[in-house]
Parts: C-alpha cells; structure tokens; sequence
C-alpha cells in the first residue's frame, strides 16, 4: 500500500525537527542570565559567564563527537536503522537530565 505524499510529510516532519532543535540551542542562550540567578545568586556575573562557557564548550564538543560517531553508525548500519538509534540515545540522555544537580 502506498501513501500519496509520504515523502513530503517525511521532509516536513524533518523540517520540523530541525526547528525545534534550532530553537531548543538558543533558548538556552536566551534563558541563561535568568537560570544562573536563580542556581547561583551569591556568584557575579563574570562567574556566570565562565559557568555558561563551560557549559556551551562541553556541549559543542559532545555534539560534534556524536555527529562523528552517529556518522559512522549510519554508514554501517544504514540511514533508517542509524536514525531510530540515534534517537533512542538523544532520549535516553534527556531521561538522564532528571538526575541533574537540584537547587533547593
């Protein structure tokens, strides 16, 4: 059975999550004077900087490691089998946030 349109509901649904995951990266940015008042009140600003700094090189640096990894991962395994793994670590490591660092 054929859908009728499937590859373009495919490209948007793809579309799609690239939007979300352009906006999901600058919010983070947007939001960080906020969240870094509320987690470290007794810190200046400069010690934010140098925190969001750390924060912005760990994740840049893991997110191009995963890309070369997941890169080979998807010319082993192929393209579909590569994006259901992919995806199945993304959410498992956003499962992982909730064991993160509680400010009380």
């Amino acid at each position: 059975m054929k859908v009728k349109g499937l590859r373009w509901w495919v490209v948007g649904l793809v579309a799609l999550a690239a939007v979300v995951n352009y906006i999901d990266r600058q919010a983070f940015g947007a939001l960080w004077p906020d969240i870094a008042q509320d987690l470290f009140p007794e810190m200046d600003k400069d010690g934010h900087k140098v925190i969001f700094g750390t924060i912005s090189t760990v994740f840049i640096i893991s997110y191009a490691s995963g890309q070369a990894l997941f890169g080979k991962i998807f010319d082993w395994i192929g393209t579909r089998m590569g994006f259901a793994i992919s995806i199945g670590v993304w959410s498992i490591a956003t499962m992982f946030h909730c064991f993160g660092p509680r400010n009380a």
